[in-house]
């Protein structure tokens, strides 16, 4: 299936989503929030999220589409495109937010972006996992193994320049998770 690896990056972006919704709860009520929280979720939304994750889709679900007969400058990938230049707008406005916060500690700017984030991107996946990929793995039913294929080729090159690994983000989601709790404690 040709979105396999495009719902497992979703499903690690949810986890790190909700460790950005308890963040901004923290801040809203007042709590300092480290670097060590707030460093590896501007990692993540960069790196892994833009970086890994839209490569993937920009660089082999979408030219696969649209060799299927589905127009890149209209409907369902434009819209794509769109969202994705929007989260990369946002994401850069939340990291300089995030280092102004670590400066002064005002967060004010902060909880306005982690939020317009969080909402950005939990739309956004909706799209795409409930309908974007559904017409994909209709229309690429027959190509699907050389989708696979580039996906996780692209996954591993963009990771790689990086100088991170999946592994690496999987765990970070993890440990967001788990120092998020511990925040909130």
């Amino acid at each position: 299936m040709s979105t396999a690896s495009l719902r497992r990056d979703h499903e690690l972006i949810e986890k790190v989503i909700k460790a950005m919704e308890s963040t901004i709860q923290l801040l809203n009520d007042g709590k300092q929030i480290p670097e060590s929280i707030l460093l590896p979720v501007i990692d993540f939304s960069k790196n892994f999220t833009d970086v890994c994750h839209h490569s993937k889709e920009e660089n082999s679900l979408f030219p696969a589409l649209e060799q299927a007969g589905m127009p890149r400058h209209m409907g369902p990938i434009a819209m794509m495109l769109i969202d994705h230049e929007r989260s990369r707008e946002i994401g850069k406005e939340m990291e300089i937010s995030a280092k102004n916060y670590i400066l002064t500690g005002d967060s004010t700017k902060l909880i306005t972006d982690m939020q317009q984030y969080v909402e950005h991107i939990t739309e956004h996946l909706w799209k795409e996992n409930n309908k974007l990929f559904m017409m994909a793995e209709a229309r690429l039913q027959y190509v699907s193994k050389k989708v696979d294929k580039e996906l996780n080729e692209i996954e591993e090159s963009k990771l790689k320049e990086t100088g991170k690994t999946r592994e690496h983000y999987e765990q970070l989601a993890e440990t967001l998770t788990s120092d998020v709790l511990k925040q909130g404690s």
